[in-house]
């Protein structure tokens, strides 16, 4: 393996199930399932002359853990620069470097690096909060940022996904399902048709609190698909086996 700097806060984590390594760091941020179930629920074009964009990168964790579906390029845009050179490290650490590129900055920028009309996908693990005078923010503010729509927010992701994309691009979004309405409004301001919808549920009998959406750019109307809903944890707290492979692989 590459050998890295850590800074004295971070770890090396690993996703056992990709043999991908990323650094991690309690104080600023860590990836949680919701990197991952965004990663595979993304379909990549396996072309060597494809563009993938993942917004809102944080340490990188959603690029890194698609890298593996496509020969082509993956481009991470993360505003925060200790994140961006967090993602850049794991990149290095997993010799990724031909494959991927830390942008650091606005993703509202974004087209001073991407030019317009020119990825076949785009990713997108956004904020989940409204910033409003009354939320209660977390006092850390890398966390406050990843998970508040401090620094962008979702009428902006959306406007820049779509951008981003070729006719008939494909978007990838895991939200709230309580901002599930809010995000379809703003695909379909921006010429975005919603293809899958999955919920996620913490476990048996409980409601939702993750959702996935696939879009396409410029896609027709319609033919919404709903695959069957993810449980992360049984009745007993385990790992789902679908979740357990996701993490760990198939034993």
């Amino acid at each position: 393996m590459v050998k890295v700097t850590l800074k004295p806060d971070e770890r090396i984590d690993q996703l056992y199930s990709q043999d991908i390594q990323i650094i991690q760091s309690p104080e600023v941020f860590a990836f949680s399932l919701d990197a991952v179930l965004l990663a595979d629920f993304a379909k990549l074009p396996l072309r060597a002359s494809s563009q993938t964009v993942d917004l809102c990168a944080g340490n990188g964790a959603v690029g890194l853990f698609m890298s593996h579906k496509t020969h082509g390029h993956i481009a991470e845009v993360e505003i925060q620069p200790r994140l961006a050179d967090m993602a850049r490290r794991s990149i290095a650490l997993n010799q990724l470097d031909d494959q991927m590129t830390v942008y650091e900055g606005d993703l509202a920028q974004v087209n001073q690096w991407i030019p317009k009309d020119s990825a076949d996908v785009v990713t997108c693990n956004p904020p989940y909060f409204a910033d409003l005078p009354d939320s209660q923010k977390n006092p850390n503010r890398y966390l406050a940022i990843a998970r508040h729509e401090i620094l962008t927010n979702l009428a902006t992701i959306v406007a820049t996904t779509s951008g981003l994309l070729k006719m008939n691009g494909k978007a990838y979004f895991v939200h709230r399902p309580d901002r599930l309405f809010q995000l379809l409004q703003l695909m379909a301001a921006n010429r975005l048709a919603p293809k899958r919808i999955r919920l996620v549920h913490p476990k048996p009998g409980k409601e939702a609190n993750m959702v996935l959406v696939e879009a396409i750019k410029d896609g027709k109307p319609g033919g919404v698909r709903f695959p069957a809903p993810l449980t992360v944890y049984d009745a007993q707290g385990h790992y789902t086996p679908e979740v357990e492979a996701l993490l760990y692989g198939h034993h």
